[in-house]
C-alpha cells in the first residue's frame, strides 16, 4: 500500500512517526468499504483512497487486489466477474456472513486499540512536555 502524504522521508520510505503503518489497517477498511454492499475493485481502491487510514493517500490499487485475493482465499469475501460487451470484464466483491463476522471482531479489535493509543497519547503528551534531563533527575539518576 502507498504511504505517501506529508510523511518525512527517512531511505527512501515514510517513517513510521507519520502514520505510515496505518495502511496495516486495510483488511478492515476493505470489509468496511463492503460492508455497505458489493462493489468493484476500483470502487474500493477509491473508498479507501477517501478513508483516514490512507491519510489523503492513494492505495496501490495492485496491493488492494492482493488483499482482496487473500481475503478470498480465506472466506472473508467472494468476487464474480461481470462481463461486459463494452468493455473489460470487470471483478465485484461482496462480503460473506464470515467477512461480516470479521469485520465484528476488528470492531472489538479496533476498540481496544483506541483505548491503548489514547492512554499512550496521554503519556506520550506529557512526556513530550517535560522539560529534558527531568526524567533522570525524577530516577535519581542525574548529578
Amino acid at each position: 500500500m502507498s504511504t505517501r502524504g506529508g510523511a518525512p522521508a527517512t531511505r527512501g520510505n515514510a517513517c513510521p512517526c507519520a502514520g505510515a503503518t496505518l495502511a496495516r489497517l486495510i483488511q478492515p477498511a476493505v470489509l468496511t468499504a463492503l460492508a455497505g454492499g458489493a462493489q468493484h475493485g476500483y470502487r474500493i481502491v477509491a473508498s479507501l483512497a477517501a478513508s483516514p487510514v490512507m491519510a489523503g493517500s492513494r492505495p496501490d490499487p495492485t496491493g488492494v487486489y492482493r488483499v482482496l485475493r487473500s481475503m478470498e482465499r480465506r472466506g472473508l469475501v467472494v468476487g464474480a466477474w461481470d462481463l461486459s460487451d463494452s468493455g473489460p470484464a470487470r471483478r465485484r466483491y461482496r462480503l460473506t456472513p464470515a467477512g461480516r463476522r470479521c469485520l465484528g471482531r476488528w470492531v472489538q479489535t479496533l476498540a481496544e486499540y483506541h483505548r491503548a493509543i489514547r492512554g499512550l497519547l496521554a503519556a506520550a503528551r506529557k512526556a513530550s512536555a517535560a522539560p529534558a534531563g527531568h526524567a533522570k533527575r525524577r530516577e535519581g539518576n542525574a548529578p
